[in-house]
């Protein structure tokens, strides 16, 4: 029902969004008639001083949140068509969400907390081990499957908190510092295969960083600033070659 069909269609876009939140009685205005288009298979990085808006916009982009004015496209259906059934039916099936803590069943190990989202979606077990043990596999931690969050390392349950993310294979990931809680060396390898994964998935991704370098890396960056967004367009060497 709510699969892209047009290729020519974005399968995130942000139209004529505000947010705006009433404190003490006066309005606080986060941003005002943003518009921001994401295309398929395009990773974008979201950066801006805290404060300026960036979990606002995820949280509206992920249908988590409703804007005060605007809409969000998903795969060219609009959100204020929806239900509040079909809105969550669309986090389930079309987006995947990556957080900066992992959040993971505490009492479950590696491959149940990735195969639960699965089975909720209806998939067979039988179907979400092969789903998940694949996930785990091209994220380098199937030797792990079996141990629960307590006994991996923080690197390896975000790993899984990827891996979970991606389970009922959508084709939008919004991701919210998916590794402000790494220590730097970490922090690189496991963006480095978030990335990489994302890329064989075909996915349309919205990433908040305050990793510049990381930022940088990705197809386009987004900059929050007073409200305001400017996005740069990141010139890599291979493509001046």
């Amino acid at each position: 029902m709510f699969e892209q069909d047009n290729p020519d269609i974005n399968p995130l876009s942000l139209i004529n969004l505000s947010r705006i939140y009433n404190q003490g009685g006066q309005s606080l205005v986060v941003f005002q008639d943003l518009n921001l288009n994401i295309s398929s298979g395009e990773l974008v990085s979201l950066v801006g001083p805290s404060g300026s808006g960036k979990s606002s916009i995820l949280h509206i982009a992920g249908l988590l949140e409703l804007p005060n004015k605007g809409d969000v496209l998903i795969n060219g259906i609009k959100s204020s068509d929806m239900t509040d059934n079909q809105r969550t039916l669309i986090r389930r099936t079309s987006i995947g969400f990556i957080y900066q803590f992992h959040y993971l069943l505490q009492d479950f190990t590696a491959l149940e907390n990735i195969l639960i989202p699965q089975l909720l979606n209806g998939s067979s077990k039988e179907e979400a081990i092969i789903r998940s043990e694949e996930l785990l596999k091209k994220l380098g931690i199937i030797d792990r499957k079996n141990h629960l969050p307590g006994e991996m390392s923080g690197g390896e349950q975000q790993r899984v908190s990827i891996a979970r993310a991606l389970a009922n294979k959508p084709n939008i990931l919004i991701a919210d510092e998916p590794t402000g809680n790494l220590d730097p060396s970490t922090a690189e390898i496991v963006f480095n295969e978030f990335i990489s994964l994302a890329k064989e998935e075909g996915l349309s991704a919205i990433i908040a960083t305050h990793n510049m370098a990381l930022a940088d890396s990705l197809d386009r960056k987004i900059v929050l600033n007073n409200g305001s967004i400017y996005w740069f367009f990141i010139v890599k060497p291979s493509m001046l070659e």
